[in-house]
């Protein structure tokens, strides 16, 4: 069956998909509306983008924290997630927490917070991202660098020990300060 956890930021869950086994494998509901509300989840509501980014061992991709919900859940592989709350009047501001994430564990991630993933399996991991509404590159919200030194976020695949980032998030300007300055 579904199931919903509540973790120590608010509006951040670790959900377990149902999933149906047969001889054939594995079928998981990545979403279900009525699973969601009766757990106490917000609605995705109509889920205009749905994302499977193909991820290789060490890439980082992260921190996003657009102002839109999202599912975010391992089609295949490991990986590490970590989300950090960038809402500046939230009482866990700045907090982040960090979760092993599996085929059938995802996370559900309120809007505000900074969502960043890295694959840990030596083969690369689909990563599926399930919005509240169709992401755009001027979408408000916050971005901080997966290496920000005041977050120490410890990735299981350090940098020159197999990490792969991208330039923007890597870009050393993008600090958790920044980001929690609502005068920035």
């Amino acid at each position: 069956p579904f199931r919903a956890w509540a973790t120590g930021i608010e509006g951040l869950w670790t959900v377990q998909l149902k999933a149906v086994e047969d001889p054939r494998g594995v079928v998981r509901e990545l979403y279900r509306e009525s699973d969601f509300v009766a757990s106490g989840l917000p609605s995705l509501g109509q889920r205009p983008q749905t994302n499977c980014t193909e991820t290789h061992h060490g890439g980082v991709r992260g921190i996003h924290g657009e102002l839109a919900h999202k599912l975010v859940a391992l089609a295949n592989g490991a990986g590490y997630a970590a989300v950090v709350d960038l809402r500046p009047a939230s009482p866990t501001a700045g907090r982040w927490l960090g979760f092993e994430l599996a085929p059938g564990r995802g996370l559900f991630v309120s809007a505000g917070l900074g969502n960043s993933f890295q694959t840990t399996s030596r083969e690369a991991a689909q990563y599926l991202y399930c919005f509240a509404e169709e992401w755009r590159p001027d979408m408000a919200g916050a971005h901080v660098s997966a290496l920000d030194p005041t977050l120490a976020i410890p990735w299981p695949v350090p940098v020159g020990g197999g990490m792969v980032i991208s330039d923007k998030d890597a870009d050393p300007a993008n600090t958790l300060g920044r980001a929690l300055d609502p005068e920035d």
